[in-house]
């Protein structure tokens, strides 16, 4: 099956699709879904076999993680990411909105803070204010057509309750790969301002050629007894449904305490979430996974060009992700604006900016994995919502 070759996610209790008129008034009768990050195209083949086969028995009880789940793993990080770990340090989670709330549950009581660097990923501060914590904006500096960090400005605006520092690599909505040194950086700021490092690099197979991705524990190895690293193959592989997760813990002290609070839920993961990772974390998924990152570059550029021919209209250069970063801040357009022509007359469902925290006033996130012919039509859509621009 090709990446273009059309699905119809409609009526199939998709989120992404039959939710878009409750939750952006656009119908999906005639509107184009391009706000939360999962993908249009079918997962990969060895991670539907895997499902059949576990569905051929017709029996669907209780389960548990096998040893090969476990190495496929830690395959995974090994040979995509040059990242040695050991089976014991791996625990499962019900995805990883689930394992940051977990996180805040475990390293931090109701009235602490947890710092972010905005803009980023907005469940980020959703968790952190239903879990009854509160947010720390960093935000990141502008430079040019990317981001970078300004530590000097995150230490001023820490208030001494921050117990945690939820960082995004690569960054969400942006799309920006860190640097080895910028890594460091980060978690040595962690460790001075006595914060857990939490680090979700949910997006770390997403990365484009002359980019290259290092794991927070590659980076700073030394820093291992005050990070916790997050990952999922959801985002890779189109199984973001499965809700199941992974945090990886190489401390025991750190390990321990998160092992317990997930015994104490008597939380154990999906039989078929375990089953779908195990297929994935292979080298046929790693195949489909790179035959994927030359579809979404071509999805990429085409949206980029014709986004940036909308005069006042910038798609920030992704090195990273499916999520395309849209500033209308030269439009002269408010918010307001910007998101009604989207909604009323592009009939396209965007993620908002505003949401991802400090920095995002200005922009708006396009999800492009979906087939080229879809990314096509929301650039002719576009370019006639604004038409009045050129």
């Amino acid at each position: 099956m090709s990446f273009n070759t059309h699905l119809d996610r409609r009526g199939t209790n998709s989120t992404k699709w039959d939710l878009m008129e409750k939750l952006y008034g656009v119908s999906p009768k005639d509107g184009l879904a391009m706000w939360t990050a999962d993908s249009d195209y079918a997962s990969a083949p060895c991670v539907i076999e895997a499902v059949r086969k576990a569905a051929e028995p017709g029996v669907f009880g209780y389960e548990f993680e096998t040893d090969s789940y476990f190495e496929s793993i830690a395959w995974w990080m090994q040979t995509r990411h040059d990242w040695p770990i050991e089976k014991d340090w791996i625990l499962t989670t019900q995805g990883l909105g689930n394992a940051i709330a977990l996180c805040l549950d475990v390293w931090s009581n109701p009235g602490d803070a947890a710092a972010i660097f905005t803009p980023v990923y907005h469940e980020f501060a959703l968790k952190i204010e239903k879990t009854g914590r509160v947010v720390t904006e960093c935000p990141l500096a502008r430079q040019g057509e990317t981001y970078v960090l300004d530590l000097e400005d995150a230490q001023a605006r820490l208030t001494g309750k921050e117990k945690l520092l939820i960082w995004c690599s690569p960054q969400n909505p942006s799309g920006r790969v860190w640097s080895t040194e910028e890594l460091r950086a980060v978690s040595a700021f962690a460790r001075k301002n006595g914060m857990v490092l939490v680090s979700d690099e949910i997006h770390h197979d997403l990365v484009f050629p002359d980019h290259e991705f290092v794991p927070m524990a590659v980076a700073a190895p030394e820093d291992t007894d005050n990070t916790v690293y997050l990952t999922a193959a959801s985002k890779t592989f189109n199984i973001a449904g499965q809700r199941t997760g992974n945090m990886i813990i190489a401390d025991p002290d750190l390990r321990q305490a998160m092992s317990k609070r997930l015994t104490t839920l008597d939380y154990k993961p999906s039989a078929l979430g375990v089953a779908m990772i195990t297929a994935a974390y292979s080298p046929d998924g790693a195949a489909w996974a790179d035959a994927q990152i030359a579809h979404l570059q071509t999805n990429c550029t085409i949206f980029d060009e014709g986004i940036n021919a909308i005069p006042g209209v910038k798609s920030m250069p992704l090195q990273s992700t499916y999520l395309g970063w849209v500033d209308f801040a030269d439009t002269g357009m408010t918010h307001d604006e910007v998101a009604a022509r989207i909604r009323d007359k592009a009939k396209i469902a965007v993620s908002q900016g505003p949401t991802f925290g400090a920095g995002g006033e200005t922009f708006m996130r396009f999800n492009l994995a979906t087939q080229t012919a879809t990314v096509e039509e929301a650039v002719r859509r576009m370019q006639e919502a604004f038409s009045d621009l050129q």
